[in-house]
C-alpha cells in the first residue's frame, strides 16, 4: 500500500488545494504529508479531470514559487501570507 492510498479524503483535498496555490512549494506538501513532488503529480493526475490536470501541470511546470531550488533566497516561508491559517490539518474559517 503506497502513501497515497493511506491518505484520507480531507488530506487529499488539502494536498490538491496546496498544489494549486502558487506560493506553496512542493517541499511544504512533502513536509506536511510526506509526499514527494512525483507523488503529488501522481495524486493530481488520479484525482483531477484530464483537462484540469493538464491545466495544473502546465501552470506549475518550471514555476519558481513551486520549486524551492528555483525560488529567490529572499523567500523564507512555505506559504503565501494571504493563505488561511491551518490548525490540525483543517483550514480555519475566513473571518470577514
Amino acid at each position: 500500500m503506497d502513501k497515497i492510498e493511506k491518505l484520507e479524503q480531507h488530506e487529499i483535498d488539502r494536498i490538491i488545494g496546496m498544489a494549486w496555490e502558487d506560493r506553496t512549494p512542493f517541499d511544504a506538501i512533502e513536509f506536511q504529508f510526506g509526499l514527494s513532488e512525483d507523488e503529488v503529480i501522481k495524486l493530481m493526475r488520479n484525482q483531477l479531470k484530464r483537462k484540469s490536470w493538464e491545466r495544473w501541470r502546465k501552470r506549475v511546470s518550471g514555476r519558481d514559487t513551486k520549486h524551492r531550488k528555483l525560488r529567490s533566497d529572499k523567500v523564507k516561508r512555505f506559504v503565501s501570507p494571504a493563505q488561511n491559517p491551518i490548525t490540525g490539518n483543517r483550514i480555519a474559517k475566513k473571518k470577514y
